[in-house]
């Protein structure tokens, strides 16, 4: 343990979770992400509950998205719409200044790179990560932080399936494409896809 953990509860659950110390500090961060996230769901619920509904409603989503549910309320939701605003800005907010202050530590690294090829290679192992960050971001922000007079369901529910479904998706893939084996095999499935369509 580090000299500077003078608390026995930390110490109890970080050597609990795991004897390497460069581990301790990742596995205590994603123990406080899983808190965060249940408490919020907890919080949440507890506000959509307050509130009343009319009888026939029909909810334009796959999912019960909370700004949704929100908006078919009957009594008044502005603490609701207080609290949807308050924790987008939390929540979503601390990711994103820690992402844009590591790109921005990544791209003063890569500028001091003295080869071409080098910031080129590092650069584009970048793009693909910022590229899926920009999309979640946009999309859930878009979804979370619109205002309810230029409401959409269509658009909202779009919105929602790209943060939701296909982030997610992209992710696997994009990194996978880094791998020069899945290359490889993309290039003969897709050139065996060509020659099958020649003979038809």
């Amino acid at each position: 343990m580090e000299p500077g953990n003078l608390t026995g509860a930390s110490e109890f659950i970080l050597l609990g979770f795991s004897e390497e110390p460069e581990l301790q500090p990742l596995i205590f961060g994603l123990l406080v992400s899983w808190i965060t996230s249940a408490l919020h769901s907890l919080l949440e619920s507890l506000m959509v509950l307050r509130l009343t509904f009319c009888t026939d409603l029909e909810i334009p989503h796959f999912f019960c998205e909370l700004n949704q549910m929100v908006q078919l309320a009957c009594s008044d939701t502005f603490l609701n719409t207080m609290v949807i605003y308050f924790v987008a800005v939390l929540l979503g907010g601390g990711p994103l200044a820690g992402i844009l202050y590591s790109y921005s530590k990544i791209v003063s690294s890569i500028r001091a790179i003295p080869s071409a090829q080098g910031k080129y290679k590092a650069f584009s192992n970048c793009a693909s990560h910022l590229s899926v960050v920009s999309l979640f971001y946009c999309t859930s922000l878009g979804v979370y932080l619109s205002s309810a007079a230029t409401h959409s369901s269509h658009s909202s529910a779009a919105a929602s399936v790209m943060y939701s479904v296909v982030t997610p998706m992209l992710n696997p893939f994009i990194y996978s494409l880094r791998n020069k084996d899945i290359k490889g095999a993309l290039k003969r499935f897709f050139g065996m896809a060509a020659i099958k369509k020649q003979l038809c």
